[in-house]
This record gives structure tokens, sequence and C-alpha cells, in this order.
């Protein structure tokens, strides 16, 4: 069999570049799916791969992705849902346009991506669907009303979609981390402290890391190591399942 292919969302920075850049490094065929061309560009022609701009707020462009990637490859045998991005808002503050891009992005459009490659995933008789989640899968936080809705929702979508993919040999499972050390997070620092008027050392110190057994920002290699060992064989039997890489903070 020629070498597997794997589609990667919001590939081209973050968690979903340490994704891109670990499964290639496993001989991966990578799709670095993206809005950032020129990031996007650059990091698919180091891997090897494929780039394939995608605004996943835009069902047709989820579609298109999914036909680029087989028209390349042939076959998809990893969709890795990683595209998503912050607004920080009180609930009263929060427009209307923001919530709905964000539940578009990181909840419309990880079902919309499954969907497609799902027939190609069982005629194949196998395939690995992993839903970037987030430690607010299951906890709450101040002003991140649509990022949390949609991370709980993705959670029901990766367990009903792992029921039905169980006897068709698709594994459908979700990483929630903490705090990532990301350009996302960077962003997230600023907001907050504008928001809760404090400084960006207090907020790192006294509200991401505040509910941390380990107090440091996890690092996206870490995120990407849990992504090889649920692709990998060994977890054959994993599936509907939400792992936490989150420094303790679910403990409490």
């Amino acid at each position: 069999m020629s070498n597997p292919v794997a589609i990667v969302t919001g590939g081209a920075s973050g968690i979903g570049r340490a994704i891109c850049e670990a499964l290639a490094a496993q001989s991966y065929r990578v799709v670095v799916a993206d809005i950032d061309e020129v990031a996007g560009k650059a990091l698919a022609a180091q891997l090897k791969g494929q780039f394939v701009r995608t605004d996943l707020s835009d069902s047709a462009q989820c579609t298109a992705l999914v036909a680029e990637s087989i028209e390349a490859y042939g076959r998809i045998d990893v969709l890795v849902n990683n595209g998503g991005f912050q607004h920080v808002s009180p609930i009263e503050d929060f427009p209307e346009e923001k919530w709905n891009a964000m539940i578009s992005v990181m909840l419309t459009a990880p079902f919309l991506l499954i969907k497609a490659v799902w027939p190609f995933m069982k005629a194949q008789g196998s395939g690995r669907i992993i839903n970037m989640a987030s430690v607010h899968s299951q906890v709450a936080s101040l002003y991140k009303a649509a990022y949390i809705s949609a991370k709980h929702g993705l959670i029901g979508l990766t367990r009903t979609a792992a029921l039905e993919g169980g006897p068709v040999g698709i594994t459908v499972n979700a990483i929630s981390p903490a705090y990532v050390r990301t350009p996302l997070v960077e962003k997230q620092i600023s907001a907050q402290a504008q928001n809760l008027k404090i400084s960006e050392h207090d907020v790192i110190q006294k509200v991401m890391l505040k509910n941390a057994a380990i107090k440091r920002l996890i690092e996206p290699d870490e995120i990407a190591e849990m992504v090889l060992y649920l692709c990998s064989d060994k977890a054959g039997c994993v599936t509907g399942s939400n792992w936490n890489i989150d420094t303790g903070w679910t403990s409490q």
C-alpha cells in the first residue's frame, strides 16, 4: 500500500503545524489546509505535501478540500479537525457574527469534513478522525461563549461518529488540551488582559495556569505525539474518547 494520507485543517501554524510535521516524519502524505496561503504553501513544500487554501466557514470549500485531496492522492486515511479561532468578549457584548463564524468553523466544518471523508474511509475499511477539542469541551471560562459551546458540541459529534464508524473500521476521537504555546494563545493573552484589566503576566499565571497542576504552557509537539498514537495500529480499539492533555486542569 502507498503511504497513508492525512488532512490537517488549521495546519499552517501552531498545533496544526506540529501535527503536519509529526505525520510527515512518519511517512504520511500531508494535506495542509489553511486560510493562510503563504505559511501553508511553505509548509506543504517543506513536507513535500499538498496545500489547499480552505476557509472552513464556507461549506463548499470544505467539500472541495476533500475532493482535491482525493484527486491528488486517491485516498484519505486520517482527518484532523484542528482549525479554529478565538473571540473573547462578555456575552452581553458578544457579536452575533462572531458567534456564527466560530460555530461554523469549529463545529459545522468538522461535521462537513467528516461527512465528506466518510465514504472513502468506509470503502477502505479503515480511517482515523481526530477532533481537536479543548479543556473547554468540559469546563467553562469567562468571555468565551461561542468557543466553549462549539467545543462542547464537538465532543457530541465525536461520540456519535465513533458509534457509527466502529462497524466500518473508522475510529473517531478528540484531544482536549489546556493552554498550548501557539500564536492563537498569544493573542488571547492580550485580549484577556484588556478584558480583565490586568497585566499579560497575570493573565498567564492567574487565569491560564490558575487551575493547572503543572505550571507551564503545553508545547504543540506534545499534542502531535497524541495524534500519532491515535493514528497508530496500537489505538485500533480506541474510539469515542476525549483525551485530556490539560496539565491537571480537570482533576479539580
